[in-house]
């Protein structure tokens, strides 16, 4: 069972499942059948109203679990009550920073508190986020507004991702792990937007401007860079307090809160940044469209 199975991470989840031969079903409020591939079963269910799971559930063994955390546990039990024995828990890095405490750790406490069997992926920067931030000035004007050119990440390709999701769930041995993953290259944003820059094929100028320029513009974008732009910028905590700025938190490395890579978590190295920009460039010139 896949929540969120048309999305970016969720398609290519029932993707790896289909291609080791076990079946898949995909929840969604108003499946469609176009969006999925024609081995996958649709279910209708809701994970904002868990009584609408109760059927879509049933004789399912195993559950991918998106963050809902106002319904995280009122799920839990209904997947319990209809027989699944493990969940896999999408959850996010910033559980491991310390930054999230109200929104994806919720949703891991009701899943490791069921006494079903678990694991759970913690996913560090989606690569992802530069298509859903960047990428309308990049189609439009061939530029990238952005307050911290210098600052560093490890951004993760969404199918390396699903590649750990998937292991999660075909390998009993791998249940009870905690993963926080991450992409192979530390790359600053200037570099990420050279990487992108060199698989369009394009220049694109990198516009340096204050933190506040920057929140006013993701706004006006819209979307995602809108609904986090307070955020990224610094104006709120990952948890939405005002005038509070997450601080890193340095973690053992050979704790449950270590950060990995692919090669540390199923053994063969993870994609590379220049990679995830080849793989979407169409999506940065409006080709894939």
């Amino acid at each position: 069972m896949v929540t969120g199975a048309t999305g970016v991470l969720g398609r290519r989840v029932v993707d790896g499942l289909l291609g080791a031969g076990r079946p898949v079903r995909a929840v969604s409020r108003r499946p469609r059948r176009g969006a999925l591939p024609p081995a996958v079963e649709a279910a209708v269910g809701d994970v904002n109203e868990p009584s609408t799971l109760r059927t879509a559930f049933e004789g399912a063994g195993a559950l991918v679990l998106v963050a809902v955390p106002d319904t995280a546990v009122e799920v839990v039990a209904y997947a319990r009550a209809a027989g699944i024995e493990h969940i896999v828990v999408v959850s996010s890095a910033a559980v491991t920073a310390g930054h999230d405490t109200t929104y994806n750790l919720p949703v891991e406490r009701a899943v490791r508190e069921s006494g079903l069997d678990w694991s759970i992926v913690r996913p560090g920067e989606f690569a992802t986020n530069a298509l859903l931030i960047w990428g309308p000035s990049i189609r439009s004007g061939r530029r990238v507004v952005e307050p911290f050119p210098d600052q560093s990440g490890s951004p993760i390709h969404e199918q390396d991702i699903a590649d750990v999701i998937v292991a999660d769930l075909l390998d009993p041995g791998r249940r009870g792990r905690i993963d926080t993953i991450v992409g192979p290259d530390a790359l600053t944003k200037r570099d990420q937007v050279a990487r992108i820059a060199e698989a369009v094929g394009v220049e694109i100028a990198l516009d340096e401007v204050t933190p506040e320029r920057a929140l006013a513009f993701y706004r006006e974008q819209g979307g995602f860079a809108a609904d986090n732009a307070d955020w990224l910028y610094g104006f709120t905590s990952y948890d939405g307090v005002e005038g509070v700025t997450d601080e890193h938190r340095e973690v053992d490395p050979g704790s449950d809160d270590a950060y990995l890579t692919l090669a540390e978590v199923l053994g063969r190295p993870g994609r590379s940044y220049a990679q995830w920009a080849r793989d979407h460039a169409g999506d940065f010139t409006g080709a894939a469209r």
